[in-house]
């Protein structure tokens, strides 16, 4: 088997995370704002935002269920048991994560890295935009912003066909791509 390695540092990750995700949030606060204004905008953010032990209380909880998606959705998708995946949290750049010990389909593993950003962002987000709540856009936000490093990790495989197998990286952002030898 041919293995390809499509990852990057935690760290790089990191500060491209924010560069994609900072604009997706912009535009979400964008379009709200024009249809129900800088004030209520401003209203759901400080009530995400006012008191900072709440703020990390929804944060932490988030993440925590950020991680648990990743590996709910790989294990279902790649139907791989609970034993295959590992949680954990990497001291050296603060970065909480769920790893996949066995190779997946190319389908499995965007599935799984995408589902977070979409569970607890993008939907929140479009949610908050559509009935004017604003806490909900400020949460939706905070977990594009979060899912930063998942969108940049798709983006990272996005020319790998369907017919390959990848597995998740041990300690970096992204995968080891396998070409499968017939």
């Amino acid at each position: 088997m041919n293995k390809q390695d499509l990852s990057i540092s935690m760290t790089k990750a990191g500060i491209y995370s924010l560069m994609i995700s900072i604009p997706l949030g912009g535009i979400f606060a964008l379009f709200f704002i024009a249809r129900w204004g800088n004030e209520q905008f401003q209203n759901g953010f400080d009530l995400l935002f006012r008191n900072f032990f709440y703020f990390l209380f929804v944060f932490a909880i988030g993440v925590i269920v950020h991680e648990f998606i990743h590996g709910i959705t790989w294990m279902y998708f790649g139907k791989k048991p609970l034993k295959a995946i590992q949680f954990g949290f990497q001291v050296k750049t603060f970065t909480p994560f769920a790893h996949c010990k066995e190779p997946l389909s190319v389908n499995a593993y965007r599935i799984g890295t995408l589902m977070p950003g979409v569970l607890l962002g993008l939907l929140p987000a479009l949610i908050g935009i559509a009935n004017g709540n604003a806490w909900l856009l400020a949460f939706g936000i905070l977990f594009i912003t979060a899912a930063g490093g998942d969108f940049l990790i798709l983006w990272l495989i996005r020319n790998v066909s369907t017919d390959k197998l990848v597995e998740d990286h041990p300690t970096q952002a992204g995968c080891y791509v396998f070409d499968i030898e017939k």
